[in-house]
């Protein structure tokens, strides 16, 4: 199944996507957060959702984030063999684990808003992975069981704010709309294997990421797995497992987004994504 939240940001409302056409779920489920994954909604709406009593929204109609008010964002780093080569990086021993801020979340259209200051915006396609049930000291053979299912996410970074100045790298993943997340979230019945998708980024119509998450160091089981012995993860919560190689940082020179740039991407099963880049003033 695939879900999707529509509507104006901040007043989303749930929908569902069935062969391309979408309909409001308002009449079966509040929302998709927290509280939807700890109620087993996913099963309950597969049962209950009948599609000719469901209201047809048009696909003109603005998508938010599939998920809304996520507990956390975790990303992992350096986590494909390619990536790590081309930022002339060593292959982590283990995962390499940061957080993203919520606030960066945005709809899978929206606009990536450039930071003020800032001369090295990059993209990064990723493989965004929900959290359907608590989660703690998980093996990696029951990992797969706590996951809901999957999303497309650009994990947006601003390379000078998380390389050049010191500390963590959350300063320079964090920015608003540093988060773009769809346009489905996609029940993991749907992904036969997470970890043999093809992921692919473009900026103003020029391929620039084209991979496959086989390519991944640590896979989605692992992941799941590392995570959960160190926290628990909550219902509703996104893994983002990271990036191929053709990041900005990794030309030579560098290459990052302006104002004006378009920047496309998708996932293999899990839908496309448009984003404009637009330069950061005090009207947005």
């Amino acid at each position: 199944m695939k879900l999707i939240r529509y509507g104006t940001s901040g007043q989303e409302k749930p929908g569902v996507e069935v062969d391309g056409i979408r309909y409001d779920t308002s009449q079966f489920v509040d929302d998709y957060d927290q509280d939807f994954f700890t109620s087993n909604g996913i099963e309950k709406l597969i049962e209950t959702f009948d599609h000719s009593k469901a209201t047809k929204i048009e696909n003109s109609v603005r998508l938010g984030e599939p998920v809304k008010s996520p507990g956390k964002i975790i990303c992992i780093g350096l986590n494909y063999r390619k990536h790590a080569a081309e930022s002339g990086m060593d292959i982590p021993k283990e995962p390499i684990v940061f957080f993203k801020a919520t606030s960066a979340i945005i709809g899978p259209n929206d606009n990536i808003i450039i930071p003020k200051n800032s001369k090295k915006t990059d993209w990064e396609v990723e493989l965004a992975v929900v959290i359907g049930k608590r989660a703690n000291y998980v093996s990696k053979e029951q990992a797969l069981d706590y996951v809901a299912g999957y999303m497309l996410h650009n994990d947006l970074s601003e390379r000078e704010f998380q390389l050049e100045k010191g500390g963590q790298w959350v300063k320079g993943k964090s920015c608003d709309t540093f988060a773009p997340l769809g346009p489905y979230f996609v029940t993991k019945d749907e992904i036969s294997d997470p970890n043999n998708l093809r992921l692919w980024l473009s900026v103003n119509g020029k391929k620039l990421q084209d991979g496959n998450t086989s390519d991944f160091i640590f896979n989605v089981q692992e992941v799941v797995s590392y995570l959960s012995q160190f926290m628990s993860l909550m219902p509703g919560d996104i893994i983002s497992t990271g990036t191929p190689e053709g990041v900005g940082l990794g030309f030579n020179p560098p290459v990052y987004l302006k104002d004006g740039d378009v920047v496309e991407l998708g996932i293999d099963g899990l839908g496309t994504a448009k984003q404009n880049a637009k330069a950061w003033s005090n009207e947005n």
